[in-house]
Formats: structure tokens, sequence, C-alpha cells
């Protein structure tokens, strides 16, 4: 124990010393900044104006994170013109030597969804009719002769409905004991009792059903335990939220833990894989403090259009060890696809792939205000050759290419765009610091996985399958802010 619990705080030693060493730099660098902007106030106007606009462009970027929109998305109208403004980009660059093939993009028309019917909307939902009965027996005479009237037909007049609350039912089980009449009397009396299945945890109240709406409200509807606790007392029952967390781990270890172990194998057999981690708070961590962050990671398979399988798992650091061992037994030769993160370079056995969607985000936050519009601004070149490969992917989803197919289409279309857009990249002079150039740099350091996506037609453009994956958790991370041991965090996890 006391082995491990040095291992431990000397990697939380090491990420300490790692992240000071990080600080230095920057703070280094800052210095090295601001002498150097003390030393241009003697300079010309123009590096003046440089400068100014430098930080002009940094403080509306701030305005935009902290008040504008987050979606990545750019509507055409946006951007008129916006293909054939990129062919003229193309035809600037040396690349052009090589005559891509363009697929024309015609005008995307979107039509207005029809409202459903009722019968559409609420298909699967059961139906009942009931007859209203509402008139008195007077108002069932007929008013002239007196005589009573009779039922002629049935019309309906509305569908509405109907919701039921939930409620808790106490069911006690009365175990039934059987004995021999004939046997009964002699020295060896035969009985047998009916005990019944067994309960889902031994010595608990808990039923199946209201384990699985407990684990159904956390994780799908991102509801805290202690939420969920204030709600059945509205049902008239004291359920802790200690109790629930005790059941969550159970049937995680119990049930989850073998299908998640099969799942874990099969998805080692892939040979297409996608990964991400987010940050997860554990207040109980031995030798660790409450405050020290953990790590949820996501590995799921890639577009290889078998059933998709999707794990998380709970590790305390970020260390690229930990995708390591999890991923240990897979066959090398396998291409995965992840963000920037360097600890994925220690994943040596397997290939990886650029995600451009991370490319075009850094070149959209390197966007000066207003300038969204002007083909003339590099980082909004930039932008246009991503949106052309991501063009070029939603055709060949459209057409429902096969990888193979596929395949030979990227390298026909996406190519020759990627050849040209590192030629632009090559061309590239940015402001030491501004946000273009943190964009820059990221793209040249990712420059040896840029075509890799491009050598098998299962591989993928982006890492947004797995991005998707893992928001669950930073929505469910906002509600129940942390787990408060390292069993409820790796039953969160499976």
């Amino acid at each position: 124990m006391s082995s491990g619990r040095n291992d431990i705080r000397l990697i939380e030693l090491k990420d300490t010393i790692s992240q000071l060493n990080q600080t230095i730099r920057v703070q280094t660098e800052m210095i090295k900044d601001l002498r150097k902007t003390i030393e241009e106030h003697h300079a010309s106007d123009e590096k003046k104006d440089q400068i100014i606009s430098n930080l002009q462009a940094e403080i509306s970027y701030l305005k935009a994170k902290l008040f504008g929109a987050s979606s990545e998305k750019r509507r055409k109208e946006d951007l008129p013109g916006q293909m054939s403004l990129f062919d003229e980009l193309m035809e600037e660059e040396p690349a052009k030597e090589i005559e891509p093939e363009y697929i024309e993009i015609k005008a995307h028309e979107r039509k207005r969804k029809k409202k459903p019917d009722l019968n559409e909307q609420f298909r699967d939902i059961p139906v009942r009719q009931e007859f209203v009965d509402t008139l008195t027996e007077e108002q069932k005479t007929c008013s002239i002769c007196g005589t009573k009237m009779v039922e002629i037909g049935h019309e309906l007049i509305r569908s509405e409905v109907i919701f039921t609350s939930a409620k808790l039912e106490r069911v006690e089980y009365i175990a039934t004991t059987y004995g021999c009449p004939k046997c009964k009397e002699t020295e060896e009396p035969q009985f047998v009792k009916d005990n019944g299945v067994p309960a889902l945890l031994r010595g608990s109240y808990v039923s199946p059903s209201l384990a699985a709406h407990v684990i159904c409200q956390k994780f799908m509807n991102a509801m805290p335990l202690y939420r969920q606790e204030k709600d059945w007392e509205q049902l008239g029952a004291t359920i802790t939220r200690a109790s629930m967390a005790r059941w969550i781990i159970h049937c995680s270890k119990t049930y989850f833990q073998p299908m998640y172990e099969y799942f874990e194998k099969q998805l080692k057999k892939r040979k297409f894989l996608m990964m991400d981690e987010t940050r997860l708070q554990v207040l109980k961590e031995e030798w660790r403090r409450a405050q020290t962050q953990s790590f949820i990671w996501v590995v799921r398979s890639g577009e290889d259009g078998l059933p998709k399988i999707v794990l998380y798992h709970y590790t305390e650091t970020r260390a690229g060890k930990h995708a390591v061992g999890f991923l240990d037994g897979i066959k090398p030769g396998y291409y995965f696809m992840a963000d920037g993160y360097h600890g994925y370079n220690l994943l040596k056995d397997g290939k990886r792939c650029c995600c451009y969607a991370h490319i075009r985000r850094y070149l959209l936050e390197a966007i000066p205000k207003g300038h969204e519009k002007d083909y003339t601004d590099p980082a909004v070149q930039g932008v246009l050759y991503c949106d052309k490969l991501f063009e070029y992917e939603r055709r060949y989803r459209e057409k429902g290419f096969s990888p193979e197919q596929k395949k030979k289409r990227r390298l026909k279309d996406e190519k020759p765009v990627i050849e040209a857009f590192l030629s632009w990249l090559d061309a590239q002079t940015p402001v030491k610091g501004s946000r273009l150039d943190q964009a820059v740099i990221y793209i040249r350091n990712r420059k040896d996985s840029l075509m890799t996506y491009l050598e098998d037609g299962r591989c993928s453009l982006s890492n947004n399958l797995s991005e998707n994956a893992i928001r669950p958790i930073t929505v469910g991370r906002k509600n129940w802010l942390f787990c408060d041991s390292v069993d409820g965090a790796n039953a969160s996890a499976i």
C-alpha cells in the first residue's frame, strides 16, 4: 500500500512540475512580449497599429467566447459565393497542378417539416375511448312530444393525453412451505420451501424497477441523487441518496461489469477507434485532495459499418499511459481518431488520424470580428479548405459510398485540397502570439497525420462522434457535479 501511495504521489508531483514548467514558459514568453512591446513604443506607427490590432482581436475573441453563440456552423447566406471563392483560392496555390474534380453544390432549400397529426405524434401511446355522459334525463327527453331519446350515432369531439404520476407500491413476498402428507408422521418428514426469485440486493428493499428508474434518472436525465431524494419524499417515501448510490455501485459490479468486459473484448477486435477524455471530480480518492481533477475517457468504435460500441473508463490522472493500458491487447495497425492531446502519442501501435473539426475550430477563433466574409483574411481561407473537405464527406454519405469507393474518391477529390491547404499553411507568417499564430502552430504540429485518414475509407475526418459520446458526462457533471468515491466513479463510467 505504501508503494502504491508513493506512486500516486509521484504522478501528482510530476503533473505539478509539468504544470509549473508550462506556467514558467508562458510567463517567460509574456515577459519577452512585454519587453518587446516596450521597445516597440519607439518603433514605427505601423508596428504600433499591428500591436493594437492584435490586442483588439484578443479582446473581441474573449467577448465572443463569453457572450457569443457557441455553434461552429456557418450558414451559406453568411458566405455568399463560398464555393466559387474556394475555387479561386485553389487556383492561386501551387498544388493547382493537380486538377481536382469539384462537386457541384446545389442551393439547399429547406422545406418546412409537416406538423404531425395526433395519431402520428402519439402512435406509441395506448388509446382508450370514453363515451361522454353529461346530459341530464330532462335534456335527453324530446321537448316537443316528451319521448325519451335513444342513441343514434357517435362522434369524436376531441383527444386528450392523460398523465398518470409515478407511484410507489410496497410488495411483500410470502414464501410457501410444502410438506409430504404421507411422510410427516415418519422419522424423516419431507419439506420444500418456495423462496421465489432472489432479491436484486440481498437484505435491501430495492426492486429491479426502482433501481432501473434511479439509474435512468441520473445517467439519462442527468438528475443528481439529492434531487431524486426530494422526488421520493414527494411520493411519501424516505429513500436516501446513500442508498441509491449503493444500488448503482452494486448493479454496476454485479450485473453490468460482465457485459462491459465482453464489449471491451469486442472493441479491441476493431481496427478503427475514436477517443476523447474529460475531467471529473472525485471527493474520496485515497491519498488525494478532494479538489484534484480526475478523468473519464471514452473509447468507441469508428465508422466501420459494424454495430457501434461506446465505453467509458475512469482514471485518476490524464496521463497517456491510461489510454495505452485500456487498449492493452489490441492488435497493432489499428487507426484511431483523437484530439491534439499529446498523451495519445504513446499509442505507438496505432495510426493516428488528425481531427479537422479541431483545426477548423482554431481557424474560426482566429477570424477577426467583422471579417467573416473577408476572403482575403488567411483564417477565413483556412476555414474554407476545411469546409470543402466536410462538404465532400457529406456528399459521399448522401450517395451511400462503400468504404472502398470513399477511399478512391478521397484520393481524387480531397487529397488535392489537403495539398493546397499545406501550401497555404507554408505561406503563412502570422503575428506572433495572435490567434492565427496559435492555429498555424496547432496545424503544423499535426502535419504528419493530416493525410492518414486517406489510407482507408472507414477512417473519419473528425472526432465529432467521440465528442458527442462524451457529452452526457459533461452535461451530467453540471448537475451532479462530482462522484463521492472511486467506486462511484467506476460505476458511473460503466
